[in-house]
């Protein structure tokens, strides 16, 4: 399998983020783990994927990519011989903005204020610092900890919160860059980015999933087994439901601050066999049910 995310993802190199998260959504739909129980060659791509996704769904690090500054997996690539001459041996590139441009103004402010030896009276906070934190849908509905690795080789413990949403900032107040002169250390900013799930799509606090079922169960009625953020769980199908129609799971949604938790929507699909039908098709030659009824009335006059 290609390398390039955007081989992966089956787009071309001008895509707009939506067709990137369109095309991602349609492969781990075709790819997702729980959908190829057994199949490793599914589960190697799906992790291809997600991981093409985890670039590209990223402004900075796509532009990046495309400028060749890093590679698929997001690692730093060589920089060229001119530039690396004029580093110094121990110097290091971060990705967060530090205390690295207040020495000059401590110089300065002990200048104003008497000299080097009185700069402990005016301590200066650290910068914050920046980060970019990619969740699955799951570990982001039903919260996780993580653990960040800085690039002074720092470890940060991130305890996510469920229920965070996709672009949700979380701040790690002290964990940022160091105070000078006493100052206070500043924040770490975590900006957290959401992958699309296969099948779950968020509406505020409530989950939406799409339940295909069979025209015999539509009619006759039916209890099935679905997906829930928390498991599956056995549901009433009741006799005479239509495409559309919308089944609540109460309860079953985000989990809310206050303890409480949103709702879970199951909506409806009717899907007929694939192949032709023979019996099937000759009962509705014969079945006059519904005939009287005008299902596309409001279309009339339409332009």
């Amino acid at each position: 399998m290609s390398s390039d995310p955007y081989h992966v993802l089956g787009v071309r190199r001008d895509a707009t983020q939506e067709e990137i998260r369109a095309a991602y959504r349609k492969l781990a739909k075709e790819l997702h783990p729980d959908l190829n129980p057994g199949d490793r060659e599914a589960g190697e791509k799906f992790k291809a994927v997600s991981s093409a996704y985890d670039l590209l769904s990223d402004p900075e690090k796509r532009a990046r990519f495309d400028r060749g500054e890093i590679d698929a997996m997001g690692a730093e690539r060589p920089r060229a011989r001119y530039y690396r001459d004029f580093q110094s041996a121990d110097s290091q590139q971060h990705q967060y903005s530090s205390t690295a441009g207040f020495a000059d103004f401590e110089d300065v402010l002990a200048e104003l204020f008497g000299g080097r030896d009185r700069r402990a009276n005016f301590g200066v906070r650290g910068g914050d610092v920046h980060y970019r934190l990619t969740l699955d849908f799951l570990e982001a509905a039903n919260g996780t900890a993580k653990r960040i690795s800085l690039p002074d080789g720092t470890i940060l413990d991130v305890a996510i919160p469920a229920g965070t949403r996709d672009g949700q900032v979380l701040r790690l107040r002290g964990k940022g860059g160091a105070g000078i002169g006493g100052g206070a250390p500043g924040d770490a900013l975590i900006t957290v980015a959401v992958r699309p799930h296969p099948f779950f799509v968020r509406k505020g606090d409530d989950i939406e999933v799409e339940i295909p079922v069979t025209l015999r169960e539509a009619v006759l009625g039916t209890t099935i087994d679905i997906p829930t953020l928390t498991g599956r769980v056995r549901m009433q199908v009741p006799r005479g439901v239509n495409t559309g129609m919308r089944l609540r799971l109460k309860g079953k949604g985000i989990l809310r601050p206050d303890g409480t938790r949103g709702d879970q929507y199951a909506i409806v699909k009717i899907v007929l066999p694939e192949k032709s039908d023979a019996e099937l098709e000759e009962f509705v030659r014969r079945w006059s049910g519904g005939e009287d009824r005008n299902l596309r009335r409001h279309l009339e006059g339409a332009a």
